[in-house]
């Protein structure tokens, strides 16, 4: 005899019921990383942003959520690939001259290495605005490097303009996608290796580069010998000013003393012209004959010897 096995619609419902329900609570939740914000939408239209957490969606394919790394600030690398995790390092790295060689402003050819860093600021824009987002960010920046190697010559590229070019760089890529409204922001553009073509070309700016080493080690010894030297001049110069104001100040003091001492005696001789005379008379004998040994001859030269006489009698 056959058994037919048979399934009353109540537990069918249950089933259908309790499906129903596991897929709803699938799909009605959803994480975000500490690193991350999550763009939600509904039907294909943008609805929120969420930031990391537990968060919940209408289910069933209601609402979708596409998560985004906003708080990491992410490297791309032109002009080679590198091997190491970080992704940025030279060594090791293979080049890669289709992006590396650049035209310069003086018509030589060139090779920069540079790493430009972003960071997602809308994810909303960063999701929507922009199709392929890492080649547009390849070609930004290649274009805009292109156009900042061709503006100036290549010494300058590879010393003195090098901040410049980094900086112009960061600005003008910032201004393309602010334009574009793609939600990124350039933290950073570093140039990294700048290397003229191998050969004799290479081997003049290595002998351009050494001489302009040497003439900053000449002009750093410069420097610290007039760090030296002028600190010394200027002291040795103002202790002669401050001698010679010293001097001034002794050689005024004693001119406006005598000068007082002329007037007070002009005024004591004109109140009394002899006694004045001739107490002038014995202060100039005093201060003459205290100058030297004096010597007291008697009248009648009694005592002394002739000094006709010392020589012999002829």
């Amino acid at each position: 005899m056959e058994r037919r096995f048979t399934i009353s619609a109540r537990l069918i419902a249950a089933a259908t019921a309790a499906a129903v329900l596991i897929a709803v609570l699938a799909t009605s939740f959803f994480s975000v990383d500490q690193t991350e914000n999550a763009v939600v939408l509904r039907f294909g239209k943008y609805v929120r942003t969420v930031g990391p957490g537990l968060q919940m969606k209408l289910p069933l394919g209601i609402e979708r959520s596409y998560n985004v790394e906003t708080a990491i600030v992410q490297t791309l690398t032109f002009g080679y690939r590198a091997r190491d995790p970080s992704g940025t390092s030279l060594s090791g790295a293979f080049a890669d001259p289709e992006e590396s060689m650049m035209l310069t402003g003086d018509l030589n050819i060139v090779s920069v290495e540079w790493i430009v860093q972003y960071r997602i600021s809308d994810p909303m824009k960063y999701l929507f605005s922009i199709q392929d987002k890492e080649t547009t960010i390849r070609d930004i920046s290649q274009s805009v490097m292109n156009q900042l190697v061709g503006d100036l010559p290549i010494l300058a590229i590879m010393s003195s303009e090098r901040t410049s070019i980094e900086y112009d760089a960061q600005r003008e890529m910032q201004e393309i996608f602010d334009k574009y409204d793609a939600g990124i922001d350039i933290v950073a553009v570093k140039l990294q290796n700048i290397m003229p073509p191998e050969g004799d070309v290479q081997d003049a700016f290595e002998d351009v580069n050494k001489a302009i080493q040497d003439m900053n080690s000449f002009i750093n010894e410069g420097k610290q010998y007039y760090n030296q030297e002028i600190p010394a001049a200027q002291g040795e110069a103002e202790k002669i000013i401050s001698e010679a104001q010293g001097y001034a100040a002794e050689r005024v003091n004693r001119a406006e003393g005598d000068a007082a001492r002329f007037n007070s005696v002009r005024e004591s001789y004109e109140k009394d012209r002899e006694i004045t005379s001739q107490r002038l008379y014995l202060e100039t004998m005093e201060e003459v004959l205290s100058g030297g040994n004096v010597t007291l001859i008697d009248r009648n030269l009694e005592g002394y010897l002739p000094v006709q006489m010392i020589g012999g009698a002829e």
